[in-house]
């Protein structure tokens, strides 16, 4: 697996790291093209050498009805069986509200995907932070905002994740929580972080 560095020395990168003092780097490690529609997205053999992941993800779903958008499902080393408690703050521009669910099969980017109500051209947006991935001593939280537009309208999430388990994350896999397909043309990098003691 080709890995890149960005060198992304900034202060911005240092704040999506989730460390406000000091510099850091972000590698690119993989990307997925979403060519046809897929049940799944997955990233293997993630190499253990950096501090934090995140996933950007440019998608869409074929979710269909009068829904806002759809959400990404995160699983980790492909357990099914964990629970990922979840809560998401979430606006789409007149009302905002708040969830929290204990007992989810996969974590959450909620709002992640556009949807078959939005015209073909619009994609939802995320930016996912896997927090220390590699450390044995810890479960491994998950943060994501994402979003979708459609000419003015959409919605908007933060949305936060636990996986209660200590492994070290060497794979990742994607799903459409509402049980329908990833489409096409859904795009999704896979960035290690550094950061720089």
């Amino acid at each position: 697996m080709a890995i890149v560095s960005i060198k992304n020395k900034s202060k911005y990168s240092s704040m999506l790291a989730g460390n406000f003092g000091d510099i850091s780097d972000f590698w690119a490690i993989a990307s997925v093209t979403v060519t046809s529609d897929a049940t799944t997205v997955t990233f293997a053999d993630i190499p253990s050498t950096f501090t934090h992941l995140q996933i950007r993800s440019f998608a869409r779903g074929d979710r269909t009805g009068a829904v806002d958008s759809g959400n990404l499902r995160i699983r980790f080393n492909s357990d099914s069986t964990s629970t990922y408690p979840m809560h998401c703050i979430e606006g789409n521009g007149s009302t905002a509200s708040a969830t929290a669910v204990t007992n989810e099969t996969g974590g959450w980017a909620a709002f992640a995907l556009a949807v078959s109500s939005h015209t073909t051209n619009v994609m939802g947006i995320g930016i996912i932070d896997i927090l220390d991935y590699t450390n044995i001593n810890k479960n491994k939280t998950i943060r994501a905002l994402a979003g979708v537009d459609s000419n003015g309208t959409g919605s908007i999430g933060m949305s936060s994740s636990l996986w209660q388990n200590t492994s070290v994350i060497t794979s990742i896999t994607l799903t459409n929580r509402e049980s329908t397909n990833i489409i096409s043309p859904s795009d999704f990098a896979l960035y290690g972080i550094k950061v720089k003691v």
